[in-house]
């Protein structure tokens, strides 16, 4: 019986709430995109800490235990050894590198919704999984998730002693933890929900009353067939083809070429401020166009209720700055860091824009710059700021500067949140690539500023980005501003 994610969230809505009901995930191939083992294998690899002979048995075992259905406990006591003598704070710290750099771009936006939907509902949500908590762990945090079952490495005073404390979660025994869990929390499994995509889970599935195979293995969905449980295919994280590469290609030159009219018009015409703004609705329309990138806007009036205002945004991607300025189009300019100053994408879009460069190491001249930018506000030219300061490696907020809150204040002009669902799912935050495809943008109501003191600026900063928050985690409805 297939099932779509719209179906599968609204039985999770309709149903009963609370933390008696358990919702177990499992993890590599269910919540992220193929094995997060094989960054960890790959690291220890390119830091030299394995052999030749190590890696001719790990990979002779990992192929028994996996196409010839052989032991996968082999292979997994041989990946635990290479691990003796590290220390369990340097692991973690790998882990989570790792996690930025490879791993976020591969959890599966969807399973993002159904966890949220589970969330929501107050039910007691675990990742369930054969994995290591090094690995499991900053996914399980940026999703949400409390709690986990799974493979624990043993360890000696903080050091790692190549062996597991309580073997591998695998097949019957991943079972029984979950069980034990269940026990020990008092989670009715019978109304329980089950998702894992392998066939070593069909045990795993049978100890719930709700059990649903996600992008399963052959055996798993004939098994699914066969019990009648509910089979969701969610959608695999972006990967860049031909087009992409072309879209991207020619999103750049249509950039380029737009932003050069602008300049031209505004030297013609003598009027150097329609020029910017000639040139910023023609770069950023064209450049998505190429791309294949299309809009779906909710709240668009927003974003003329009132000028001049500090526009704030979450960031995912490169291809934050193309949206943004189509939404903006005219009369404003944006705070970036100094280093952003020297990116190749930028050079082009800074020089038409003349955003204002924040030094965050020079404190005596970032305030000059940021003086600058209340000077812009009052002379009626809108500022775009983005508050995390840095591409975030998944829709999950980062902290927020206060600076564009201080310089809102300052200027007596209101904050306009605008939230960006989805666009690291098309241009991933490591990416040059651009993947065609459909922006999700709500702009939220402005946040009059004429009330705030200097020692409120903390409360108003947690304020607007907990509803940017809010309507990430309840899209597409968005949520009103305090």
């Amino acid at each position: 019986m297939n099932a779509t994610v719209d179906e599968v969230v609204e039985a999770i809505r309709n149903g009963p709430p609370g933390p008696r009901i358990g919702a177990f995930f499992d993890f590599d191939g269910t919540l992220v995109q193929g094995y997060t083992a094989n960054a960890f294998f790959r690291e220890r690899l390119r830091e030299g800490r394995i052999g030749a002979l190590e890696l001719a048995r790990f990979m002779i075992a990992a192929v028994d235990g996996t196409v010839l259905g052989g032991d996968p406990h082999t292979a997994a006591a041989l990946s635990f050894a290479t691990l003796r003598g590290r220390t369990v704070d340097s692991m973690v710290e790998v882990g989570e590198r790792l996690f930025v750099q490879r791993i976020a771009g591969t959890i599966r936006p969807e399973a993002r919704d159904v966890v949220q939907a589970h969330l929501r509902q107050g039910h007691t949500v675990v990742v369930a999984s054969s994995a290591t908590r090094m690995q499991i762990e900053p996914v399980a945090r940026d999703l949400g998730i409390e709690h986990i079952v799974c493979t624990e490495l043993a360890d000696d005073a903080g050091v790692l002693t190549g062996q597991s404390s309580t073997g591998l979660l695998w097949g019957g025994r991943k079972a029984a933890a979950v069980r034990a869990f269940a026990r020990a929390r008092g989670i009715d499994l019978r109304r329980s929900h089950g998702y894992a995509n392998g066939s070593e889970d069909i045990a795993f599935l049978a100890t719930v009353g709700r059990p649903c195979a996600l992008n399963p293995h052959p055996i798993l969905r004939d098994a699914a067939e066969e019990y009648g449980w509910p089979v969701l295919t969610l959608r695999e994280p972006r990967s860049a083809g031909l087009c992409a590469y072309l879209g991207t290609a020619g999103a750049m030159v249509g950039t380029n070429l737009g932003l050069a009219a602008g300049v031209a018009y505004g030297w013609l015409t003598g009027d150097r401020r329609l020029g910017i703004n000639t040139g910023i609705a023609l770069s950023a329309r064209a450049g998505l166009a190429l791309a294949g990138v299309r809009l779906d806007v909710v709240g668009a009036e927003n974003l003329w209720k009132a000028r001049p205002a500090v526009f704030v945004a979450n960031h995912q991607s490169a291809l934050d700055v193309l949206v943004l300025g189509a939404l903006l189009r005219r009369d404003f300019t944006a705070v970036a860091k100094k280093e952003a100053r020297l990116d190749p994408r930028m050079m082009v879009i800074g020089a038409v824009l003349d955003p204002a460069w924040i030094d965050r190491g020079d404190l005596t001249k970032a305030k000059q710059t940021l003086d600058g930018v209340v000077r812009k506000l009052q002379a009626g030219v809108s500022i775009l700021i983005l508050p995390e300061g840095t591409r975030m490696p998944t829709p999950r907020l980062g902290r927020f500067k206060k600076g564009a809150f201080h310089i809102a204040r300052q200027a007596g002009v209101p904050i306009v949140p605008i939230v960006l669902r989805n666009t690291g799912e098309l241009a991933w935050r490591r990416s040059m690539v651009v993947n065609p495809g459909t922006v999700d943008v709500a702009v939220l109501e402005p946040v009059d500023t004429g009330d705030w003191t200097a020692g409120d600026v903390d409360q108003r900063v947690a304020e607007v980005r907990q509803i940017i928050a809010n309507t990430l985690a309840d899209w597409p409805r968005p949520v009103s501003a305090p």
